[in-house]
């Protein structure tokens, strides 16, 4: 009887284990998450005479590979030597001598719309981000909130058997669930990937980030100079070595998208002094070098021509000596900056290497998520806020600032004449989506097990958007309907795996439409017509949107867009305007708002603010890692900052509250004792107001009282400081800063996170925590 029961036994394991088998190739993956099969019964009653039936585990298709996704900042096509820039990037070199390149790749020409492009396979209206999440409005396309019916590739590969982990900028969540209370579903711990190590805004100072691990704040780890970069490769490099010693066969993905080279441009002189000299030739010269060069290395077409330069460009030998110094300055730092960062994924790559995983990884290296970007101006920027405030730097200013251009007493960003040379051939840059300028950068795939050919090039259209239907077939997995129980809007996006092996396949993504902030663009067979609405650095007194000009071009004989058709074939340009709109209703383009600096005001915007409303705001100890968006405005209006102390000693120093940085914002704080107000104008003019006299030990109420002048944005006013109602100092403050402190620094309450507002109480949160006691701060808003 023994016998015969352990035969039965026996034969159901064997049959289950088939059954098992059968099931992990036979799932459903177009329902995420995979519906695991049924459990099985038992009718016996003693777990001794039988055996569980085998564990369901969804594991990844058979041969699935390994993902990176590799996605630098801010970078055109003609920067890079691995597409015939000036920039040495050898690591970008070996992974295309050994892959593919495409030169006929586009973005939506600004950052976190490319992104979203990127992660969800949907145009980025699609994905509500038709601009940066910072301007986003209240009109569909543009809210900044990703639908949950828009479901991004992390997440499909992480229910599907993956291992998932994110390192760098994210630039992805709606500016107002940033705070405490989140929501969080929008952060990337909660968008597929089971790692997150980076910063969640726009960009980061280098040498001191806002770091999140997962959805904690952390600071940075204590090592000899510190750059972000090659911090955030560090982490990379040990999560995926840690994953692969774990779980050897489970594949990972990796999105390694580098704050770099966005501004701030920084970078330590062992890397921009190899470039000492060798932009001291212009602009111009560089850019026409970059064009004879892209054309013998076979990047661009032979007949390809060298676009004007935007009229507002100067000429190279039309600047005065001292400006052909600082700009030649700014570029020798830019492009160490870029070297660097290519010499960081060289390790990551390395890594990968070493344990014997780099053939079976796909590489999706892209360099730039836009073209370089000409935020700097005319002269560039000492400090990129500037450009956010509506403040002129000059060149007299920026000479005595050098020397130490990208160190960590500058925030800087290039003139942009260099934005259009690193863009060549073409003519415009970052933002203008209706130029291949602003939307076109290197893109190269190296994959040793799926792709047969080497140093190759492609030359189909492909956009952002193609990037995720491409991983999916890649890793053997089809589309989704459903995930976590929200039917998907289908992908937009087109596979490019039907290019991998044959240069010359039919170009499958046919038509595409361009808008960012009222410049427009149709793509279709070859066909491109485009509006240029405004320049980069024009935000106000633009043309009326109905009065934009249309040119039209043939890109499969014009490569830079150099030859206007639009009169030669005037119905084509209409039809191909029509298109645009069709595509444009279509994917919730319109209606276009092309205002920029304005929209970062949630107010004018139309966007949430859960400060909307409130003229008060009361903070208590421990409070810090506020981020602007989500912490009351102070700006263009008067406010008070009312501290409830107590303080155990005469020496008590150290911050009570403080926005922002070394680049802009205020601070109230005590420093040996006596109570101190500093604005901090974006660095240039630091306003103090300081008493004279130490505080009493006990409970002390100090207040900072702050009338703002009034008739208009970015006026001064007078700042008056009060202990225990008592007017003890008052000062003038000239000027404040009338849009925005930092894209990155915080509020923070007893300590100041990062660089600091005001000088003379310490650097970084442990030397700046406040030694007293802080039961509350209220600021209030008149």
């Amino acid at each position: 009887m023994k016998q015969k029961k352990a035969l039965i036994s026996t034969l159901a394991m064997t049959v289950l284990l088939s059954i098992s088998s059968f099931a992990q190739e036979n799932i459903n993956r177009e329902i995420l998450p995979v519906v695991p099969p049924e459990p099985a019964t038992y009718s016996e009653l003693d777990a001794r005479n039988t055996k569980p039936s085998p564990r369901f585990e969804l594991k990844a298709p058979k041969d699935a590979p390994n993902v990176v996704i590799i996605l630098i900042d801010d970078l055109g096509l003609g920067a890079t030597s691995a597409f015939g820039g000036p920039i040495k990037t050898p690591t970008m070199d070996k992974l295309a001598s050994n892959g593919l390149r495409y030169n006929n790749f586009n973005t939506t020409a600004l950052c976190s719309p490319t992104r979203m492009a990127i992660k969800t396979g949907r145009n980025h209206h699609t994905a509500n981000t038709g601009s940066i999440m910072e301007s986003s409005t209240a009109y569909p396309g543009n809210t900044g909130s990703l639908p949950m019916s828009v479901a991004p590739l992390a997440e499909m590969l992480r229910l599907n058997g993956y291992s998932t982990a994110a390192f760098g900028k994210w630039h992805e969540t709606a500016a107002w669930e940033t705070s405490v209370s989140g929501p969080f579903t929008r952060w990337p711990t909660y968008q597929g990937f089971d790692k997150f190590y980076g910063f969640i805004g726009g960009e980061t100072d280098q040498w001191a980030p806002l770091i999140y691990d997962g959805l904690k704040k952390v600071n940075p780890p204590k090592m000899e100079n510190y750059h972000f970069t090659t911090d955030m490769t560090n982490q990379s490099i040990n999560w995926v070595k840690a994953q692969q010693s774990m779980t050897p066969d489970k594949p990972f993905f990796v999105y390694f998208a580098t704050g770099a080279v966005h501004a701030p441009h920084h970078v330590s002189k062992e890397w921009s002094d190899k470039y000492k000299g060798q932009f001291d030739k212009g602009w111009d010269k560089v850019r026409e070098e970059t064009t004879k060069n892209m054309k013998a290395k076979g990047i661009i077409p032979s007949n390809t021509n060298l676009a004007d330069k935007p009229k507002d460009i100067k000429d190279w030998n039309k600047l005065t000596k001292n400006e052909r110094r600082l700009f030649a300055r700014q570029a020798e730092v830019f492009a160490g900056f870029v070297e660097m960062t290519d010499y960081e994924i060289g390790r990551i790559v390395d890594a990968i290497e070493e344990i014997g995983e780099l053939d079976n990884t796909l590489f999706i290296f892209i360099a730039g998520d836009n073209a370089t970007s000409a935020e700097g101006g005319m002269v560039g920027m000492y400090n990129e806020m500037t450009y956010f405030n509506g403040v002129e730097e000059k060149v007299e200013d920026l000479l005595p600032l050098m020397d130490d251009w990208g160190l960590e007493n500058t925030f800087p960003h290039m003139a942009a004449g260099w934005a259009v040379a690193f863009d060549a051939p073409y003519k415009w840059t970052k933002q203008v989506a209706s130029d291949l300028g602003g939307t076109k950068t290197g893109m190269i795939i190296h994959y040793p097990d799926g792709v047969e050919g080497k140093n190759e090039m492609r030359t189909q259209f492909t956009h952002a958007i193609d990037i995720a239907p491409t991983v999916l077939e890649v890793a053997g997995l089809p589309e989704p309907k459903v995930v976590n129980g929200v039917p998907q809007t289908p992908i937009e996006g087109t596979s490019m795996v039907y290019s991998f092996n044959d240069a010359n396949a039919a170009e499958r993504h046919t038509i595409q439409y361009f808008e960012m902030f009222g410049n427009r663009a149709l793509y279709h067979n070859g066909w491109y017509a485009r509006t240029i609405h405004r320049a980069p650095w024009e935000v106000s007194n633009l043309p009326p949107l109905e009065d934009d000009v249309w040119d039209l071009y043939n890109t499969r004989e014009d490569f830079s867009l150099t030859n206007n058709l639009a009169s030669k074939y005037p119905e084509k340009l209409e039809e191909m305007k029509s298109l645009f709109m069709w595509q444009a209703e279509k994917y919730h383009v319109l209606p276009i708002d092309d205002r920029v600096i304005i929209r970062m005001n949630a107010e004018v915007a139309g966007r949430p603010d859960i400060m909307a409303g409130r003229t008060s705001l009361t903070l208590y100890e421990g409070m810090e890692g506020m981020m602007e968006n989500t912490f009351i405005n102070i700006k263009n209006k008067s406010f008070s900052i009312t501290a409830d102390l107590n303080i155990p000693n005469k020496d008590v120093t150290g911050s009570i509250l403080c926005q922002g940085g070394r680049f802009g914002g205020w601070s109230l704080y005590t420093k040996d004792g006596k109570p101190e107000f500093t604005y901090n104008f974006l660095g240039l003019d630091r306003y103090v107001i300081a008493s004279d006299e130490k505080l009493t030990e006990g409970k002390v109420t100090v207040k900072l009282d702050f009338i703002y002048d009034g008739d208009g944005a970015g006026k001064g006013g007078m700042a008056k400081l009060y202990v225990n109602g008592k007017m003890v100092k008052e000062g003038r403050v000239d000027k404040t800063q009338s849009n925005i402190f930092s894209a990155d620094e915080t509020a923070d309450v007893g300590l100041d996170n990062q660089t600091p507002v005001a000088l003379g109480i310490g650097y970084g949160p442990e030397e700046t925590k406040f030694t007293g006691k802080i039961n509350k701060v209220v600021v209030e808003i008149k």
